[in-house]
This record gives structure tokens, C-alpha cells and sequence, in this order.
């Protein structure tokens, strides 16, 4: 059989579309480390961060949409990405973070124009070295300004107003040029606005070594153009035409957002951040863990039901003609790390071999008097599975047990220790923890507020054969109900953790967000949410667990540094399984 990594078919167009964006993510983290010098950037979810800590969003044309979202324009080429990454790049070189801060003006618009105007000074003072970086960066600017006006974003007043601000301002700061097509378009606003803004407009420039005395001249513009917004009232809406013929525009080209909204992340989904709630508790707190359970999930199937899924799920194993012992040596290729294995003798080069030091005295011409480490490869590994078993799960659990089925196999024979576990609720709606708080008065925030069972289907101390019958319990449909995934990290990690081996990875396998009606309906709808991420995000900085997450049809990235996009009902196991040893192989 051919190399189960190396020919996989082609997969569906969006989750083509996923995994490219995740390269182009990782292709811009690294350009933005090696511009800025700060080793900790990286991108999660679509945004930046500094190692945990989340970076502002800096200026809107920094944020070409992706191909899966893109809907007002065309999917940006690369080269747009490029740009964004190159202008947060020298916005973290040139900009003093702290004073910006400072200098910021209370009114919302007068803050926005001030960040964006801080942005421009950053992207001019590149070095003339670097003439790609400013390519880059005046390609981005230009596209995203095309797109503001393929959307008639321009057709109300404050549209308008605000698309000729962006461009005289940078074309006057950097010294490019306004793009030849919006000229003619921009020149009746600039020409009014000439008067109002055009002594600071050419302080600008001339002050832009010096943040603060350039902060003045942009403080200036800034409340300019916050006074000239106020008086237009309703002419800055949009016009009904607009509206009714591209709806989402607005949404997707967002000029003037509130950038102090991603201070604080939480997420509605593994695609789309928000924002939290002011006032939520940092604690996470349970209120009540008496109902939570541990539990061999074959247990919880009655023995000729799961004689009878094991028979279901050995049909689709057969069906998907997957060699365990290829794959078996792929994941050795991936999982194996060098070990000394005892000594090469009668090297040239090396350490002394004292036993063959008579050898020198009875032939001293002799050179192979050396011995050198003997390294081999070495599976020392545990890999724990952890498969969210919520409700909407069901729908993939023939296709995913099939493909779980074949890769612990094939981990076995690879000498990985493996696990399988699952996590999911006892109840619908809360359960008998719901029905404790309700009898205690409702006390408000009162925390996670169900019944947690954690499954496992497979230990580490049970080989294939004894699990085997086990492992046909994820087809049960009972089982799949609701899900907390924060608490069930911290369980299948600390399992894992318990391992006396040198490498640890969990994969972690989910469709979706958290979600626990009873937990969301009686505390912040992010609280899940926010430990879920939280919680991933401890474990990766402490480095003893490599995390991995597999979405079931949802990029994971928002919660995992390192994940993959599958398509269970379009992709066959031996595709699936391509994109698990791929994952696998990424060095965390």
C-alpha cells in the first residue's frame, strides 16, 4: 500500500481553505518574529498574541479576511497577508506601546484616527534596506482601500470622510502615493477638509522620529475628524441601496472598530472571537462535583449491544483497508527519538577505546582506535486521545471510531502508550446539580452546573485486544449528551502526565465550543469558554504535554497552537489518518 501521508486525495475546498489559511498564519508568525525580534508571537484564532497575552489589533487594513470568510471582496492574495504581517512587524519595532496608551484620547473616533495615524508613523520609518517590507505594506493598504469601496462603503458622508482621511494622512506620513483610482474620488473631501487639518497633516511628517511630538499633530487631526462625524448624524448611514444589495459588507469591512475590544478574549466558537462581559469572576468554580463521574465506558453498554457495535465497527475497519504495520512505521518515523544503544568500536574519529589500545603498540600506524555513541530510535512515548462526546458528536462516531481504531493499532505496534478517553454529561439541561442549586436559592455565578462523565474506553495499562470491545462503546448514541471541555482537559492531562515516558501528546478531538445549557444560562455565556482556552493555554506553556487538536469540521486554532481541520463525512480514514500523522509531526 502507498504511503498513507504522501497520497491522500484531495480534500473539500473549505477545509482546503482552513488548512492553507493555518500555513499563511504560520508563515506570517514567523515573518513577524524575525522582523520585530520578539520570539513569542504567534497566531491563535485568526489573532495575535505575545506569548498568552493578546495584542490590540493596531489598524484595520491589518486584517485581511481569510478565504473562508471573505465575502464583501475576493480572497486577498498572499501578498496581502504578507503586508499585514510586515505593518504589525514595524508597528512593534517603532511604536512605544506604554506611551500610545497614554497619549490615547478619550473619544472613540478621535482614539481610532490617533491609533491609525500611529500606525502610518510605524510603517514610515522602515529602513530604505528593506523596500520589500514597504511593497508589502503599501500593496495591503491599497487592496483594503479597493475593497472599502467595492463595498459603497463611500456613499454616506462619514464613509466617505473616513476613506479620505486614511489615505491623505498615510500618503502624506509614508510619502506613497493616494492609489490613481480613489484620486479623483477622494479629491472633493480632501479639498474640504485641506483647510481644517492641513497645518498638522504637514507636521506629521516632519515629526515622525519623535512619538510624542508626532501625537500631538495626530491628537489634532483626530478631534477634527470626531467633530465633523458628530455633525453628520444620520447622512453617515449608509444608503438604502447599499444595504439592500451587499447587506454583509458592512460587517466584513469594518473600518473604525473599537481596537480596546480584544483586550480581553473569549470565544463564541472556535472561528469567531468575542468579547467578555465586564465584571466576570477569574475563578473558575464548580458547585457541585457530587454527581461527577469516572467510567469504563464499556460498562455503560449492555454486552450484546456492544458485541454488535464491535461487529459494525470491525465491517468499517475492514472497509477501509488501512495497513496498521505502514502506518505503524510512519508514526515511529514521527514519534521516535534518538537514544544511545551502546557503542560503535573501531571508529577514526571519537572517543578512546581503551580496549584497543595494545592494537596502537603492535601497529602504530594504526587509526581505528576509537568508539562512538550508537543511537537509535526510540518510541518513548504516551499519546492520549480525548474525544468530546457531545450531542452533535453523534453524527461522526462511526466515521471517527473507524479511524481511532486503526491508529491505536497501529500506535501499539509503534510502542506508543495509548489512551482513550471521552467527556460528556450525565444529564441533559443540568441534571440533579441544576436541581441542588435551584433548592439553594439560586445563588448567582454559581459555576460549572452538571453532571460530568468521563469516559475512558481505553487506559494506558490495557493493550488493543483487551480494549478492543471497549473502544465500539463510542457508537452507543446515549452516551453523547453535553460537554465541559476545560475540566476534561485537566483530567485526560494529568492521566497522561502520571506516564514515566519522555514525550507526551493529547489529541484532543471536538466539533465545537463548550456547551453546557444549564452552566451558560446561570453564569457568563463565555465561562466555558474562557477555561476551556485558559486551560489549554496552561498546559502548552508548561511544555510537558504537546496538545493537538482535531476539529470534526471546525478550525481549533482559537484554542490549540497547533490543530487540523477534518471532514469526517468527506475525507476516507486513510485521509483522516494523513492529517493525524502530519499533525503529529509538528514540532511543538
Amino acid at each position: 500500500m502507498p504511503d498513507i501521508a504522501a497520497n491522500a486525495d484531495a480534500v473539500p475546498s473549505v477545509q482546503a481553505q482552513v488548512r492553507t489559511q493555518q500555513r499563511l498564519d504560520a508563515l506570517c508568525a514567523a515573518t513577524l518574529r524575525a522582523l520585530s525580534g520578539q520570539p513569542g508571537l504567534h497566531y491563535r484564532g485568526r489573532k495575535l498574541w505575545q506569548g498568552q497575552t493578546l495584542l490590540p489589533s493596531f489598524a484595520p487594513h491589518l486584517h485581511p479576511q481569510p478565504a473562508v470568510h471573505a465575502q464583501a471582496e475576493p480572497a486577498p492574495d498572499q501578498a496581502s497577508f504578507r503586508g499585514a504581517a510586515d505593518g504589525v512587524a514595524v508597528r512593534l519595532l517603532h511604536s512605544d506601546p506604554a506611551l500610545h496608551q497614554q497619549l490615547r484620547p478619550a473619544l472613540p473616533m478621535a482614539r481610532r484616527v490617533f491609533d491609525l495615524l500611529e500606525q502610518y508613523r510605524a510603517e514610515s520609518l522602515v529602513s530604505a534596506v528593506w523596500p520589500g517590507v514597504r511593497a508589502n505594506m503599501r500593496h495591503r493598504f491599497e487592496a483594503w482601500s479597493l475593497a472599502f469601496v467595492r463595498a459603497r462603503l463611500h456613499e454616506s458622508a462619514q464613509g466617505i470622510l473616513l476613506l479620505t482621511v486614511a489615505n491623505i494622512c498615510r500618503a502624506r506620513v509614508t510619502g506613497d502615493a493616494v492609489p490613481e483610482a480613489l484620486q479623483d474620488l477622494l479629491e472633493a473631501t480632501r479639498f474640504g477638509l485641506a483647510p481644517r487639518i492641513g497645518h498638522a497633516l504637514a507636521d506629521l511628517r516632519r515629526s515622525r522620529q519623535n512619538q510624542a511630538d508626532y501625537a500631538v499633530h495626530a491628537l489634532s487631526i483626530g478631534a477634527v475628524v470626531a467633530a465633523l462625524v458628530d455633525t453628520q448624524g444620520d447622512s453617515a448611514k449608509p444608503s438604502a441601496r447599499a444595504r439592500e444589495e451587499d447587506a454583509d459588507a458592512d460587517a466584513w469591512l469594518e473600518i473604525w472598530v473599537d481596537f480596546e475590544a480584544d483586550s480581553e478574549p473569549g470565544f463564541a466558537s472556535a472561528l469567531s472571537p468575542r468579547d467578555a462581559p465586564g465584571g466576570v469572576p477569574e475563578t473558575y468554580r464548580v458547585f457541585t462535583t457530587a454527581y461527577d463521574r469516572v467510567a469504563d465506558a464499556g460498562s455503560l453498554v449492555r454486552a450484546e449491544q456492544l458485541v454488535s457495535l464491535r461487529a459494525t465497527l470491525d465491517t468499517q475497519v475492514a472497509q477501509a483497508a488501512v495497513s496498521p504495520g505502514l502506518l505503524a512505521r510512519q508514526l515511529q518515523a514521527r514519534l521516535a527519538l534518538p537514544e544511545v544503544d551502546g557503542w560503535d568500536s573501531g571508529q577514526e574519529a571519537g572517543r578512546i577505546d581503551g580496549s584497543r589500545l595494545s592494537q596502537l603498540i603492535a601497529s602504530p600506524q594504526e587509526r581505528r582506535l576509537f568508539r562512538t555513541e550508537h543511537l537509535a530510535a526510540r518510541t518513548d512515548c504516551a499519546l492520549g486521545v480525548l474525544v468530546d462526546c457531545s450531542g452533535s458528536m453523534k453524527t461522526h462516531a462511526l466515521a471517527l471510531a473507524t479511524a481511532l481504531d486503526v491508529l491505536l493499532r497501529a500506535l501499539e505496534r509503534a510502542g506508543v502508550q495509548t489512551e482513550l478517553l471521552g467527556y460528556t454529561t450525565g444529564a441533559w439541561n443540568g441534571g440533579r446539580a441544576l436541581r441542588d442549586w435551584r433548592r439553594a436559592g439560586k445563588p448567582s455565578m454559581p459555576g460549572r452546573l452538571n453532571e460530568l462523565s468521563h469516559l475512558v474506553f481505553k487506559d494506558f495499562a490495557s493493550p488493543y485486544r483487551n480494549a478492543r470491545h471497549s473502544l465500539a462503546a463510542l457508537l452507543k448514541p446515549e452516551l453523547f449528551r453535553e460537554c465541559v471541555d476545560g475540566e476534561a482537559l485537566r483530567w485526560a492531562s494529568a492521566r497522561l502526565q502520571a506516564q514515566d515516558v519522555r514525550r507526551r501528546i493529547l489529541l484532543v478531538v471536538s466539533d465545537g465550543s463548550p456547551m453546557d445549557s444549564a452552566t451558560v444560562l446561570a453564569n457568563d455565556p463565555h465561562y466555558l469558554d474562557r477555561h476551556l482556552q485558559a486551560t489549554a493555554a496552561q498546559l502548552e506553556s508548561q511544555g510537558q504535554i504537546e496538545l493537538r487538536g482535531v476539529g470534526v469540521g471546525l478550525d481549533l486554532s482559537a484554542y490549540y497552537q497547533h490543530s487540523v481541520v477534518l471532514d469526517l463525512a468527506g475525507q476516507t480514514t486513510r485521509q483522516v489518518l494523513a492529517e493525524v500523522l502530519a499533525l503529529l509531526g509538528v514540532v511543538g
